[in-house]
């Protein structure tokens, strides 16, 4: 049997009998199933040629590590013919990672890949949730994240309360998944996906208020250092880029912007012209009467704020990400606030 890795359009040429087409994009469930019967009236031989469905579970600046070491391995088959040929075609992972191996129908695995990438999202809109409560209530987030991801049925992963996600996988995912569930009538048990994308999207507003709160009221005339370009560290990418959102409607509300960011800067200015770039921090930062902290890279953890606070106009930070020594930059006379944290946000 011939193995052909691909997506079906355009692969009438190479079906012939006993080839198996495995499929590994993130799409609405139902989709195997369409393309199976695409399969049948292309392959030109008959029927023979069949399709699995095999979701990568792939996280962005990590591919290679995922790929060749991955948590898990779904498939989704229709025959057992095809899960022993995916077997022989990941025996090499499977024999020396002992990764756990789930054979299932195309449904279920469709389902897997868009069930995790939704759950991860809503974890992370939980956190974002409390962090407003812990806003209006003087709590703090993190010591709330922390207590909880002790517990074993949570966990602490994805618990950094902060500005939310981006990136091409989980905004489009769970708008795609509940619209799927409307298309299958049961939009009433992922009606919470709504919410959970709108509690993402208002990170971004409320991260624009709190600056322009630090800056007296309002953003004419005051100039806006912002650390981050890219959606996530050690990543390049800018869709859907929580911080240019930010940095963008600064600008649109008459604040003098100027990113930096340590591999995004040539994408960022593709997307958003107008933004002011600077190459090192100091640069962007120079005179900044405000700076925002936007994307956790480990370069803007380790700053020195002592020796950054001879560039700025004014001392004040926005720790949008949680991410930084919060303590350290107090002491070093600097005016901190994060989001959904209950320190007075003042100079120590």
């Amino acid at each position: 049997m011939r193995y052909i890795d691909a997506v079906v359009d355009g692969l009438a040429p190479h079906l012939h009998r006993d080839t198996l087409v495995v499929g590994k994009s993130t799409v609405p469930v139902g989709t195997a199933a369409r393309l199976t019967e695409r399969i049948r009236n292309l392959a030109p031989v008959g029927p023979a040629a069949t399709l699995a469905w095999n979701p990568e579970f792939l996280r962005e600046g990590f591919a290679i590590q995922d790929t060749l070491h991955p948590d898990r391995l779904v498939v989704g088959v229709t025959s057992p013919a095809d899960d022993i040929i995916l077997r022989v075609v990941y025996a090499p992972i499977l024999d020396s990672d002992g990764t756990p191996w789930i054979s299932t129908d195309l449904a279920t695995a469709e389902l897997v890949k868009v069930s995790a990438n939704a759950f991860l999202a809503t974890k992370i809109s939980f956190i974002n949730a409390i962090a407003d409560v812990c806003d209006a209530a003087g709590g703090d987030v993190t010591t709330v994240a922390k207590a909880i991801g002790y517990d074993a049925r949570i966990g602490p992963r994805f618990l950094s309360a902060g500005l939310g996600f981006g990136g091409g996988c989980l905004p489009k995912d769970i708008r795609a998944f509940f619209a799927r569930a409307q298309e299958l009538g049961v939009q009433e048990s992922l009606g919470f996906l709504k919410e959970v994308d709108e509690i993402n999207m208002r990170r971004r507003l409320r991260t624009v208020v709190l600056a322009r709160d630090l800056v007296g009221g309002s953003f004419l005339g005051q100039n806006i250092a912002v650390l981050g370009a890219a959606f996530k560290p050690d990543s390049d990418d800018v869709r859907d880029s929580p911080a240019l959102n930010v940095a963008a409607a600064i600008q649109l509300q008459g604040g003098r912007v100027r990113v930096h960011d340590p591999a995004a800067i040539d994408n960022a200015r593709a997307v958003f012209p107008t933004l002011d770039y600077a190459l090192d921090i100091d640069k962007a930062c120079e005179q900044a009467d405000l700076i925002l902290h936007l994307t956790e890279w480990q370069e803007y953890r380790d700053l020195d704020p002592d020796a950054l606070a001879a560039a700025v106009r004014s001392p004040r930070i926005l720790d949008a990400r949680n991410a930084l020594p919060v303590d350290r930059w107090q002491a070093a006379g600097w005016t901190v606030r994060a989001l959904g944290r209950s320190f007075a946000g003042t100079a120590a």
